[in-house]
Order: structure tokens, then C-alpha cells, then sequence
């Protein structure tokens, strides 16, 4: 790190940070809030719906790939909006991409239960 913490000095920062970050979202972006508040929802399910440890993990990651992937996207968004508000291609470009990247992982969701479920 820049600052110079080390050790758990350095892990306990880091991990604050990445709950800072996780607050901003909750707060900011409409879109995690509600896949926040599904996943939220489904925890129990998966919990309660998958046989053993391999289809509960299975279950519980689909729905987690959800919300990294939606962190990822708003980070690219907030980056590309610091650049500059002017359109830009490349920026456009961007911003589309990590929207497929969410919508994909959206679809990955009830692919991966069906899969586990209806064996």
C-alpha cells in the first residue's frame, strides 16, 4: 500500500474500505440495492432448497456473482464519469460492456438453479 500499513494494520484497513464501498453502493446504486434485497431473499432459499454443501455453495455463488459483477460495473461507470462527461465512444463502449457483463450474470442465476435443482 502507499501509505505503508503492513500486516493486519493493512487487513483491517482494506477490509473497512471494501465496507465503505459496499455502503456507497447500497446507498447510490438502485441496481445493487435490488439485487442486494433478491439475494437477500433467496439466501434461505438456497440455503434450504440445495442437498448438501456442493449444491447449497453452487447456489449461494450464482446469486454472489450477481452482486460482484454489479460492483464491478458501477466501478467502471464511476470511472468513466470522473474521466469526463462528454460522450466518447470508448466510454460508451465501456459502460456497455460491463452492462452485458451483469445481464449475464443475471441470466446465469436461474440457469444454475434449474441445473441443481431439477437434477
Amino acid at each position: 500500500m502507499a501509505d505503508g500499513i503492513k500486516g493486519w494494520a493493512r487487513l483491517m484497513r482494506a477490509t473497512k474500505v471494501s465496507y465503505w464501498g459496499l455502503g456507497w453502493a447500497l446507498r447510490v446504486e438502485e441496481a445493487f440495492r435490488i439485487e442486494f434485497a433478491l439475494c437477500l431473499l433467496l439466501v434461505p432459499a438456497a440455503l434450504w432448497l440445495g442437498h448438501g454443501g456442493i449444491e447449497r455453495a453452487l447456489l449461494l455463488l450464482s446469486l454472489f456473482v450477481v452482486l460482484i459483477t454489479e460492483l464491478l460495473n458501477t466501478a467502471v461507470e464511476v470511472v468513466v464519469d470522473r474521466i469526463g462527461s462528454e460522450w466518447n465512444e470508448l466510454s460508451g463502449r465501456a459502460k456497455d460492456l460491463g452492462s452485458a457483463a451483469v445481464h449475464l450474470s443475471l441470466l446465469q442465476v436461474p440457469v444454475v438453479w434449474g441445473f441443481v435443482l431439477l437434477d
